[in-house]
């Protein structure tokens, strides 16, 4: 039946695009990409009745599947290992536990400033942050402003890089981020806000820095610096930027 038949395909549309989304950043995706055109490419010539075209995609199949096998076995296998987990297909955080997940940030961010102890922590929003995650330790923790200060404490072997967090847990910590290159940028800014704005360029990841010679904490987003906010207004804009839908959806 027709209805049947449409409701398979968008349950086949939305498993495709909630895996790719989920390998997005990694060269899983890339490896995916690539078997997804070679199938659209393998259909086209049968249709077509392209007989040595369709030959020659079988056997190149045949060959890609074991090279991939071999090439890609460590991302297969975590990205099997990950299949199950939660997040493959979660929804955006509810408001009561984006209020806490705030809220324990800032908690921690103001007390760091009143120590004069420097942070960086990286929110992600739909750019996947799964390369720089990669460059840190895994944490993988609820939200907490006491571990938050504790990394961040001198001597702390994380507290030089920064923590990210993914769907309202910490992912990582010590991660490092790029650095930006804008010759504009003041010279009073250190190596964590320039990290911070190198992030924002690449990705839509919200960045809270505290500047440890200032005493201050900054919001930074898509390349803008948000300063000299009151705890309530760092708050109010931090809400307002993850809740930013994605451009085109």
């Amino acid at each position: 039946m027709l209805w049947k038949t449409i409701v398979e395909i968008l349950i086949l549309w939305c498993v495709i695009y909630r895996i790719m989304l989920f390998f997005e950043g990694t060269r899983a995706i890339q490896v995916l990409r690539g078997i997804i055109i070679l199938i659209v490419a393998f259909i086209l010539f049968q249709k077509l009745n392209f007989e040595v075209l369709s030959w020659l995609m079988t056997k190149l199949f045949a060959i890609s599947i074991i090279t991939i096998l071999i090439i890609f076995h460590p991302e297969i296998r975590q990205g099997l290992a990950r299949l199950g987990q939660r997040h493959l297909f979660a929804t955006k955080l509810k408001e009561e536990e984006l209020d806490y997940v705030l809220i324990q940030i800032f908690e921690a961010t103001e007390n760091l400033c009143k120590n004069k102890i420097g942070a960086l922590i990286a929110i992600e929003k739909n750019d996947p942050l799964t390369a720089y995650i990669e460059s840190g330790a895994i944490v993988d923790a609820q939200v907490s402003s006491d571990l938050i200060e504790t990394i961040f404490t001198p001597n702390s072997l994380l507290h030089d890089g920064s923590i990210i967090i993914r769907h309202g847990r910490m992912i990582a910590a010590g991660c490092i981020l790029p650095l930006t290159q804008n010759p504009d940028l003041s010279r009073i800014y250190g190596t964590r806000h320039r990290a911070a704005l190198g992030l924002s360029e690449e990705t839509d990841a919200l960045v809270v820095v505290v500047s440890e010679e200032r005493q201050d904490m900054s919001l930074v987003y898509r390349s803008r610096l948000y300063k000299n906010l009151s705890r309530e207004e760092i708050i109010q804009k931090a809400e307002e930027i993850i809740k930013i839908k994605k451009e085109g959806v």
